[in-house]
């Protein structure tokens, strides 16, 4: 038996009863992550389980929300987190505006993997139903733009002639007659009638998905793009159909709006602009880094020659060269250097130098208080920092520790020169 949602795709409300409700886990978006719930099964169902490359379907078990729709063998197995008990009565309902993308999307697929066989010879090997755009991977090693731009007026003009898509069912697998429609395999656990999907004049396939009844309830179809898959010698093409071509539409006109008000001029002229914009960016990048250079050398340079023998430096617009520049530029292992950049309340980077015994020890010290890791490298502990708003309490730590160091060397001094007296 074909479920319900497979007999008639619209149906939107629909009465039945609960075969059975067994406890059961969903995994969440992590390993660990369970949501404990039930598993229930329908005597029959308009709730789509995943299948043919169409996502399950959402919707309502006596106002129960379904979480999951899987298919065990000719079952349909919703997952939700109320138990519904075996023999109840009730009312499915189904997220009708997710379900009637889903066959438009799925339908569309259909029309244009018949389409491009027959007019360019080359078969759909496979196809994703995605969030926002859909792709069909084309056993063909490319497509032309002019191929593309005849595709689409082709697929659009069988949507204007109102061509009928009709499901008819098989009750017996091994019918010959199933030989002669475009077909993937079925199933190794496929139980009950076999579905074929017939486009009046245009396809006949397999398919266990709901789709429309009409191809002008496509409403029609945009080619957005090709590109090459990841298997040899195969494209992937990218479409839209029905209401995800308006919703594009929708998101192209604010984008446009945005990139003309950004970049003063329009939409034919986006492309100059945001090639002039992107040079002018590289050009000042290039000038930055090059100052960046310069000033780290003058950093260097200007604590070389000075008396003190801590420094301590932040720079949001520097970089771990910037850093190592101002070491190079220092070369003294006697003299302390403590230089952070990035985001002086957020994330980036630092590097600690100085000597041997004070790097090993305040190294992973550092590197505690602003929250991240770090190793030595070339002899100066350096990583990467979560919590660059916590670096006066490094720096706080480092005086203590240099303090200390003072204060030791004066107590060995005055033991020195107390011997020293006759």
């Amino acid at each position: 038996m074909a479920l319900a949602c497979q007999q008639n795709s619209y149906c939107k409300e629909f009465q039945t009863k609960v075969k059975s409700c067994t406890p059961a886990e969903l995994p969440g978006k992590s390993k660990k992550e369970k949501l404990k719930g039930f598993e229930v099964i329908l005597e029959d169902t308009i709730l789509f389980p995943e299948g043919g490359g169409q996502p399950d379907d959402r919707g309502t078990i006596n106002d129960v929300e379904v979480l999951r729709i899987t298919r065990r063998g000719a079952d349909a197995v919703n997952f939700v987190t109320k138990e519904i008990q075996a023999g109840t009565e009730v009312c499915l309902k189904v997220d009708w505006k997710r379900r009637f993308d889903h066959m438009q999307q799925h339908t569309g697929q259909h029309l244009i993997t018949a389409i491009a066989e027959s007019m360019y010879g080359c078969p759909t090997t496979s196809w994703c139903l995605g969030e926002n755009i859909s792709s069909i991977e084309l056993d063909i090693p490319s497509l032309t733009d002019q191929q593309v731009a005849d595709l689409e007026d082709t697929v659009n003009e069988k949507i204007l002639a109102s061509i009928p898509v009709t499901p008819h069912l098989y009750h017996d697998k091994e019918d010959p007659e199933l030989q002669q429609f475009r077909c993937r395999g079925l199933p190794d656990d496929h139980v009950g009638p076999v579905r074929v999907l017939h486009v009046d004049g245009i396809d006949s396939t397999l398919c266990c998905g709901t789709h429309v009844s009409n191809l002008s309830h496509l409403q029609s179809i945009k080619l957005l793009w090709v590109e090459k898959a990841k298997k040899k010698d195969r494209t992937n093409l990218m479409f839209v159909a029905g209401g995800r071509v308006l919703q594009y539409l929708g998101r192209c006109v604010k984008v446009e709006r945005s990139l003309t008000t950004l970049l003063k001029g329009p939409l034919e002229d986006h492309y100059e602009l945001t090639d002039k914009a992107v040079k002018g960016f590289k050009t000042t990048q290039k000038y930055v880094t090059s100052l960046l250079r310069d000033l780290a050398v003058f950093e260097g340079q200007k604590f070389k020659t000075d008396s003190s023998p801590f420094l301590s430096l932040h720079r949001k617009e520097g970089d771990l060269e910037f850093m190592n520049i101002i070491v190079q530029q220092v070369n003294n292992s006697n003299k302390i250097c403590f230089l952070t950049v990035g985001d002086e309340k957020g994330a980036g980077l630092f590097l600690l130098s100085g000597p041997e015994d004070f790097i090993k020890d305040m190294g992973p010290k550092v590197a505690e208080i602003l929250n991240g890791k770090g190793s030595i490298n070339r002899g100066n502990y350096q990583g990467k920092a979560n919590k660059l708003s916590q670096k006066g309490k490094a720096d706080k730590l480092i005086q203590e520790y240099l303090s200390s160091k003072d204060n030791t060397e004066k107590c060995a001094d005055n033991n020195i020169q107390e011997k020293k007296e006759p």
